[in-house]
């Protein structure tokens, strides 16, 4: 077998050290290196990169401490970039998504973690759109009204009333996960709503009128919201303090507290007032006349 023996790092490191360092000859009479070889220094050849057929130099660093978000960094430092000039004096040009395409004048790429933390959002963004349109497809079909659905659609922001904050007080960045959280959030609003809006139809094809139908819904099916709020509450209380999943878990809760607190009032009251004055409704006694649609 082998054996290699080393100096240890400190004997070895730096050229005076190097060259200190004794051999044997062959009468055994120990010799510097210093006095066998000739040492220059001399700049060595730069590795040249490339990136999409363009030159391109490569400028890292990590992001830790109060901006630990590369967002955060990048919206102070995309200033202090502007006032770097070439050497040609033109200002250089700064790029978040799209590549540069001109090799002849030098441009910035912001790019690493910042340039998949865009992609995500771009992505959940584009999906969170596709979602609303589905869902709005779903209930315009179920009520048979291309109105009723934007009633039932409008307690989705107020999630957002706390799903903000929320991350605020417990130090949390809006994350990925984050967003998935309010995405789901959203088919939990909606459900909510759909129960509001589906039970004041019930009650006005009783033959309740239509202000009495709202505050016995806002009364009634307010339990069932509560326990599904705090059955979202509950289960998402389990990844609170995981480093990657408290995003979402930070969504899920306040998000659906929020909605609860605030759809439970205004579903019922802006449904009120979109419906007060439409066909259907009798002047003198307010009654909803049109056919009944149950779950």
């Amino acid at each position: 077998m082998p054996l290699t023996i080393r100096l240890d790092r400190a004997t070895r490191s730096g050229l005076e050290r190097i060259q200190d360092l004794k051999v044997a000859g062959r009468s055994g009479n120990l010799v510097a290196i210093g006095e066998l070889v000739h040492a220059e220094s001399e700049v060595a050849d730069k590795s040249i990169y490339h990136k999409n057929l363009l030159p391109v130099t490569y400028v890292t660093g990590d992001v830790a401490g109060a901006m630990e978000s590369p967002v955060y960094a990048i919206l102070k430092l995309g200033p202090e970039m502007e006032q770097i000039k070439a050497p040609e004096g033109y200002a250089i040009e700064q790029h978040m998504a799209a590549l540069p395409t001109d090799s002849d004048r030098y441009s910035m790429k912001w790019d690493g973690e910042w340039h998949i933390t865009y992609e995500v959002f771009r992505d959940l963004g584009i999906a969170f759109a596709a979602v609303l349109i589905l869902i709005y497809a779903l209930v315009v079909g179920w009520f048979q009204s291309f109105l009723t659905p934007l009633v039932i659609m409008a307690a989705i922001p107020f999630s957002l009333v706390g799903i903000l904050p929320a991350h605020g007080m417990l130090h949390a960045f809006f994350t990925a996960t984050s967003m998935i959280g309010f995405i789901a959030g959203a088919g939990i609003v909606v459900r909510n709503s759909i129960i509001l809006v589906d039970f004041i139809e019930l009650r006005l094809a009783e033959g309740m009128a239509l202000d009495a139908a709202v505050i016995d819904a806002g009364a009634v099916r307010f339990r069932p919201m509560m326990l599904t709020a705090a059955a979202v509450v509950v289960g998402a209380g389990v990844i609170l303090f995981d480093p990657i999943f408290q995003g979402l878990a930070i969504a899920l809760m306040a998000g659906e507290v929020a909605s609860l607190a605030l759809s439970r009032m205004t579903v019922p009251i802006v449904y009120y007032i979109v419906n007060r004055r439409r066909k259907g409704l009798c002047p003198s006694k307010d009654i909803y006349v049109s056919s009944p649609v149950s779950l």
